[in-house]
């Protein structure tokens, strides 16, 4: 049976025009705003089925909808409705700014502001103060050493030779060959390097005075010796130490900075460091040492830290069993490198009010240590040693806050190996010898297989640039 939309009336004069089969009447824009006609078996639910949100008839081209002509509006239905506005009852919107406010309520952005004014008040006068009571030095340079002459100057280096371990029970012997200190391509080059079997094989002596060579007055530190029957042997590494203690470049109180690429070896033990040209107020530690930067040769892996960690610290202290070098002692690690890989200048600036050590620049300091109070006062050491003698003071006589820090220091270059001091603790990371053993060096010698094939890349310090300046402000006597 034919079904008549309900909403189509006798007044309709828009026919449609039976589509064909195979191409049903689909609006071109994918919608279509005339509901189709129902055919049989249809549901009238069809009806409602067409878009309500479809483009009007009436805004598109009389051709876009496929019929020969436009197509007003739904029969019985008027215009289609696409916007609908209301009206929003009056009062019914919101208007703060109308509305009368609480006098008090300023007061709630007022207290802030004033808040944020007084910090910043205060904090510009804390920098003011900071800023005024910085201290600026006057510098004079001492020494600018580029090596660029291929030759150490006798008159500001000493190659130091010794045999006595250096109070660390050291195992290189420091010489003054070439094999171990040499310029190259305008860098000094310290490298330690393997001592003659033969000296080590079979009974021998090595006296450093027979040819003038020994630069240390004590005899320990001249001469040593093989003897195969009770495990002693010479030193079994050569390396090398040179300083300016005998030349010109020696300060109190200034600044240095060392241009270096510091080793890669297995039980290396690389430092540039700064010693009391007369120990003025006693043997070590009590005339103070600076450390500016040390460090161990072994890769990062090992258990104490390797190449990839430096250090800085101050020795200072009434006597050796009391030095109180762990109150001034810091560590600072590389970052994803070690500090084979890359040049680094290692500094120091050293003031009667302060002394710090730093990597590159100023602003990144290892250790920093303030000299606001006696050093005796800051060791906090116990009244008496082990064996019940009384421990003195051995800088009272001074009221100079950065005694024994305050007389003339010299530098010192060196690549140190081994030593029975706990540079390198016992039983870490292959360690091949015992500190308390009397035949360390020989257990050290023996392992040879081990740890020489690490030294042979980069097995040695090389030294860019020495750089000595002395603090020289005007009306003080820094000579003294």
């Amino acid at each position: 049976m034919e079904h008549h939309d309900p909403r189509l009336t006798a007044n309709s004069t828009a026919i449609s025009t039976p589509a064909r089969a195979t191409s049903p009447e689909i609006s071109p824009f994918g919608d279509s705003n005339q509901a189709p006609t129902p055919t049989n078996g249809q549901s009238q639910d069809l009806h409602r089925r067409y878009n309500p949100f479809a483009t009007p008839q009436t805004s598109r081209p009389q051709t876009s909808s496929g019929m020969s002509y436009a197509t007003p509006s739904l029969a019985g239905r008027g215009p289609s409705k696409y916007f609908h506005s209301r009206r929003v009852a009056k009062g019914g919107v919101e208007r703060p700014w109308l509305e009368k406010k609480d006098p008090k309520e300023k007061w709630v952005t007022i207290i802030p502001m004033i808040g944020i004014a007084v910090g910043l008040i205060l904090s510009g006068l804390l920098i003011f103060d900071g800023l005024r009571s910085v201290t600026h030095h006057t510098y004079c340079p001492v020494l600018m050493e580029d090596f660029s002459s291929g030759t150490l100057d006798s008159k500001v280096w000493t190659k130091e030779q010794e045999v006595g371990g250096f109070g660390n029970g050291q195992f290189e012997q420091t010489t003054g060959d070439d094999e171990n200190v040499f310029i190259k391509d305008g860098m000094l080059h310290i490298k330690p390097t393997l001592q003659d079997a033969k000296l080590i094989e079979t009974n021998n002596v090595l006296n450093l005075t027979k040819d003038g060579l020994c630069s240390s007055e004590l005899l320990k530190n001249c001469v040593t010796s093989t003897n195969i029957t009770n495990g002693s042997i010479i030193n079994p590494v050569k390396s090398g130490r040179v300083s300016t203690r005998k030349g010109s470049a020696t300060i109190k109180y200034g600044r240095i900075e060392v241009k270096a690429l510091l080793p890669a070896g297995d039980w290396m033990w690389p430092a540039i460091w700064m010693l009391p040209v007369d120990n003025k107020y006693g043997e070590w530690p009590r005339s103070g040492e600076i450390d500016i930067v040390e460090s161990r040769g072994n890769n990062y892996s090992y258990a104490q830290g390797g190449n990839n960690i430096v250090s800085s610290a101050l020795h200072w202290g009434p006597n050796t069993a009391n030095d109180a070098w762990w109150k001034t002692n810091v560590k600072r690690t590389a970052l994803h490198t070690t500090f084979n890989k890359k040049w680094h200048t290692f500094g120091v600036e050293w003031s009667q009010k302060y002394i710090f050590t730093y990597i590159d620049t100023r602003l990144l300091q290892i250790m920093y240590s303030p000299f606001d109070e006696p050093l005796f006062k800051r060791g906090n050491f116990p009244l008496s040693d082990s064996n019940g003698t009384r421990i003195q003071d051995p800088w009272a006589g001074t009221d100079n806050f950065a005694t024994p820090f305050d007389q003339k220091f010299y530098l010192i270059l060196n690549v140190a190996v081994g030593g029975t001091n706990g540079w390198f603790k016992n039983g870490q990371s292959g360690k091949p010898w015992v500190d308390e053993s009397p035949t360390a060096p020989k257990d050290f010698w023996d392992g040879r297989n081990t740890w020489y094939p690490t030294w042979k890349d980069a097995g040695e310090m090389i030294v860019d640039t020495v750089k000595i300046w002395q603090e020289c402000d005007p009306g003080f006597n820094y000579r003294l």
